[in-house]
C-alpha cells in the first residue's frame, strides 16, 4: 500500500476514534502513531543497540538509549510532580521482576525484538516479528494469569523517586546516574578497541540520536494525555483475556490479576478505552507507513530458526508480564518516572542478553 491511501485510512480512524471514542484516546492514537514513526524511521531498537555493544563494542545504540532515558526523565518528571493525577510506571521489586527480566533479556535476542520492536518490525512486515506477535499477547496474558503465584515468592512495595524525594532530587539523581553509565561504556569501548589498535566507533550516530529526542518527546506526551506512563504489554495481554473471557475458557472472577477492580472493569469494556491498545495500534500503523512501498528485507531462516525464536517470543510475553513491564514499561518508563524497579530491571535484562547472544550465535543468525 502506497503512503497516501494509508495515511487517510489512519486519518479516517483518528476521526471516528474522536467521535465515537474520546478525544483522549484519538490524541493518543496520534501519539502511538509518531512512536512508530520514530521506532521504525530511526530503526531505534534496543535489541539492536544491546546486541552491537556486546558483539562489536559500539556504543552509540546505548548512549541513544541513555540520552533517551534523561530526556524522558526532564520531560516526565516535573509533570509528575507538578500534576499529582499521573502515575508514575511502578513496579514491585521481586522475585518475578528478577526473573522475568532476565528471560527477557535473553529471548529478546533470540526473538530478534523486545516489547516496542516487535511491533514497529510487524508493522513493517518483517515476517519474524509478524508471526511472534500473536505469541507474544499470548505469552503476557498467560503471564498475567500466573503473576499472583509469582509473587507469592516474595515481593516489596513499589518505591519511587519523585514520590519519596521530590521531583527535583530525583531529576537530578537520574541525569548523574545515566551519565555515570554513559561514561562507562564510553571507557570500556575506547578501551577494548585501543587495546587492540583500532579505532572506536563513536559515541553519537544521528539515528540513535534523532530517535532518542522523538521518542523522548512522544513518551512525555502519552504520559501527559492519559495519564500513565508509555507501555506496551499490558494491551496484548488484554486482548487474549477478553477472548478468552468471552469464550468461557476463564473465569477473570477466580484470578488474582483479572480480578483487580481496574483490570475487571477494562475486562467489560471495549479494549479501545485501553491506553496501551490504541498506543500499540498507532506504533503498527506508524511503522506501516515508514514501511508502505518499500521491499521487506529479512534473512531465510531455517525450521529450527524459526522454532526457536517463536518459542523465545512467547516466552517474551510471559516474561514481560512478570517483569512488570517490557524495555518501554519497566526499562525506559520506570527509569524515566523514577521507579527503582526499572534500575532492577536494566541490569537483570543485560545479563540475560548476553546468553541470549550465546543462543543466536549456537543458531547461526
Amino acid at each position: 500500500m502506497k503512503r497516501l491511501p494509508l495515511a487517510a485510512m489512519m486519518a479516517a480512524f483518528f476521526a471516528w476514534m474522536m467521535w465515537s471514542v474520546s478525544m483522549r484516546q484519538a490524541l493518543l492514537f496520534l501519539v502511538g502513531i509518531g512512536l512508530g514513526v520514530a521506532l521504525a524511521g530511526q530503526r531505534f531498537g534496543f535489541t539492536t543497540a544491546w546486541r552491537i555493544l556486546v558483539q562489536d563494542k559500539n556504543p552509540s545504540g546505548v548512549i541513544g538509549q541513555l540520552i533517551a532515558f534523561g530526556l524522558a526523565a526532564i520531560f516526565c518528571m516535573p509533570l509528575l510532580g507538578y500534576y499529582p493525577e499521573l502515575t508514575a510506571a511502578l513496579g514491585p521489586p521481586s522475585v518475578s521482576l528478577l526473573v522475568g527480566a532476565f528471560v527477557f533479556g535473553l529471548c529478546m535476542q533470540v526473538a530478534d525484538g523486545c516489547g516496542s520492536g516487535v511491533f514497529y518490525k510487524a508493522g513493517l512486515g518483517i515476517p519474524l516479528n509478524t508471526a511472534i506477535l500473536p505469541l507474544f499477547a499470548i505469552g503476557s496474558f498467560l503471564g498475567s494469569w500466573h503473576l499472583g503465584w509469582w509473587l507469592d515468592w516474595g515481593h516489596t512495595d513499589p518505591v519511587g523517586l519523585v514520590t519519596e524525594w521530590g521531583w527535583q532530587k530525583a531529576l537530578a539523581g537520574t541525569l548523574v546516574a545515566l551519565a555515570l553509565i554513559g561514561a562507562a561504556v564510553a571507557w570500556y569501548t575506547r578501551s577494548w578497541h585501543r587495546a587492540r589498535g583500532g579505532a572506536a566507533p563513536g559515541l553519537f550516530a544521528r539515528k540513535w540520536v534523532i530517535g532518542a529526542i522523538l521518542i523522548a518527546v512522544f513518551a512525555a506526551l502519552a504520559l501527559f494525555i492519559s495519564g500513565n506512563p508509555w507501555g506496551i504489554i499490558y494491551g496484548p495481554g488484554l486482548w487474549v483475556a477478553k477472548i478468552a473471557d468471552a469464550a468461557g475458557v476463564i473465569d477473570p472472577a477466580h484470578n488474582w490479576f483479572w480480578s483487580l477492580p481496574d483490570n475487571a472493569a477494562i475486562l467489560q469494556q471495549t479494549v479501545l478505552l485501553d491506553v496501551t491498545t490504541i498506543t500499540n495500534i498507532g506504533i503498527l500503523a506508524g511503522a506501516l507507513w515508514v514501511g508502505a512501498g518499500k521491499p521487506v528485507s529479512h534473512k531465510p531462516m531455517t525450521g529450527r530458526q524459526w522454532t526457536v525464536a517463536l518459542c523465545a517470543g512467547l516466552l517474551l510475553g510471559y516474561s514481560s508480564r512478570l517483569a512488570f513491564g517490557c524495555n518501554i514499561g519497566a526499562m525506559f518508563s520506570g527509569i524515566s518516572t523514577g521507579s527503582i524497579h526499572g534500575w532492577i530491571w536494566a541490569p537483570m535484562a543485560f545479563a540475560g542478553t548476553i546468553f541470549g547472544l550465546r543462543i543466536r550465535r549456537r543458531l547461526g543468525y
